[in-house]
């Protein structure tokens, strides 16, 4: 599994790939931004930069998966990578997610989705775990 979660993220990252966020749907779920755990000082910065647009579970696979907002609150261009956790009723981590941007430009913004390995039973909510911004060279 864990051999998957790494050839998913660089495919993500070498495809760049974006999507497009739509309305309520069947099997969405609650959205939130607000991290687990204090962020250090600059993830703080960072986990500004990211929202949950979407939380659901998708209706193919069965899997939670989150749309990203990411908006490049920096001076210059930056990648982005976005961890989301999608919690059970209790709270309890069921699955993980990574959404990832390459070189943003200042200002700019893009959606991109996190989707999660596994079912989550029940109700669900999505959470922004962590965002590690990475400066353009």
């Amino acid at each position: 599994m864990v051999v998957l979660l790494a050839v998913g993220v660089l495919i993500a990252l070498l495809s760049g790939r974006g999507s497009s966020s739509g309305g309520p749907g069947p099997g969405e779920a609650r959205a939130s931004g607000v991290p687990s755990e204090a962020p250090s000082a600059g993830e703080a910065d960072a986990k500004g930069d990211v929202r949950i647009t979407r939380c659901r579970v998708d209706p193919l696979t069965e899997w939670p998966d989150a749309d990203v907002e990411i908006v490049n609150g920096a001076d210059d261009r930056a990648s982005y990578i976005v961890s989301v956790e999608f919690l059970d009723g209790d709270g309890t981590r069921r699955a993980s997610g990574l959404a990832t941007v390459t070189d943003l430009e200042a200002g700019r913004k893009a959606v991109e989705n996190a989707q999660g390995l596994g079912e989550v039973p029940g109700k669900m909510t999505c959470e922004v775990a962590e965002v590690t911004r990475i400066p353009a060279r």
